[in-house]
């Protein structure tokens, strides 16, 4: 049961990871790139969740305290940058 759920969600993430770059790649503007990369991130972070919780262990826990906040603060400043790039 197990393995089953790690393969369903090993799927579901690399598709969600392909159309993000799909997206990245293809985006009209710029903040569909960001919107496209921040998604890309959460579905890195949720990877990476996963397989903290299929192996049982917390020891990535920091790697997705990083992760989040490197997706945070480059979500806002590239929106400020093309908020200020607008005027």
């Amino acid at each position: 049961m197990t393995v089953l759920l790690a393969v369903a969600l090993t799927v579901l993430l690399s598709a969600t990871a392909l159309l993000a770059l799909a997206r990245i790649y293809r985006g009209p503007s710029l903040l569909d790139r960001v919107v496209a990369a921040d998604l890309l991130l959460s579905a890195m972070l949720a990877a990476v969740g996963a397989e903290a919780a299929v192996n049982r262990h917390a020891t990535t826990l920091p790697v997705l305290v990083v992760l989040s906040l490197l997706g945070f603060i480059g979500s806002v400043s590239l929106v400020r940058f093309a908020v200020r790039g607008e005027s």
